[in-house]
């Protein structure tokens, strides 16, 4: 019986997404059905599916940026709220990448990077700037510190945006899409980033329907139709 509950408490502490028969609805559409999710540290798990299947609205509900109206859902140890009144509220330990890039465009890169520790954290500029550059080392970006985003390619912006993501310090790292916006070889080079993060032992969530991005990541494939979960592949 011990046993049992131990093993059970170090399921608990890596579990990093727990959902189970989550439901959203915008008015009177459907937007996630019944869905049933586990995502253990260190996975890489791909949301895989059509425009208009749920992955980002699951994304963005995982991030907090949208609320659930029925279910349970669990992100990094936070129980978060349920119900039609509720007013979403960022996830704490959570980072998110959009599909086309947020930088701020007066800031350079390593100001856009830093902006939130020494507001949100109450960081030191030096000590900021030192992180800020110890993870754009992580995306070999530490030579376009010093650039504004409109002189970086698409694919640059991305990367900058990870290295923005990975300065909080997240559990878990939420992208949406990060390469739909890009062309061909952008796509390899932000799909490689993504990739180093994910064999560091990141956890990672890529909503996605590339195939390029799922042959680079080779993730546990989460499939999505019409705001269900439908059935899953690959390598846990």
């Amino acid at each position: 019986m011990f046993a049992m509950a131990e093993r059970a408490a170090a399921a608990a502490v890596e579990r990093i997404v727990h959902l189970a028969a989550v439901d959203k609805w915008y008015g009177r559409y459907h937007a996630l059905r019944n869905v049933d999710l586990m995502v253990t540290r260190g996975e890489c798990v791909a949301l895989w599916g059509p425009s208009g299947s749920g992955k980002t609205t699951l994304l963005r509900c995982i991030a907090g940026l949208e609320a659930i109206q029925a279910g349970t859902m669990e992100i990094a140890g936070e129980r978060k709220p349920v119900g039609a009144a509720v007013r979403p509220a960022t996830t704490a330990g959570v980072g998110m990448v959009f599909q086309r890039s947020a930088l701020f465009s007066n800031l350079r890169v390593i100001d856009n990077l830093t902006i939130g520790l020494r507001r949100v954290r109450r960081m030191p500029r030096r000590e900021a700037e030192a992180l800020a550059m110890h993870h754009l080392a992580k995306v070999r970006m530490t030579d376009l510190a010093l650039r504004y985003p409109s002189q970086l390619s698409g694919g640059q912006q991305q990367r900058a945006e990870i290295a923005r993501a990975l300065c909080m310090e997240p559990q878990l790292l939420l992208f949406d899409e990060p390469t739909a916006a890009l062309d061909p070889e952008l796509k390899h080079e932000v799909g490689a980033a993504i990739a180093a993060l994910a064999q560091d032992g990141r956890t990672v969530m890529v909503a996605t329907h590339e195939p390029l991005l799922i042959d680079a990541l080779q993730p546990r494939k989460v499939l999505m139709a019409e705001g269900a979960i439908v059935g899953e592949s690959g390598a846990p």
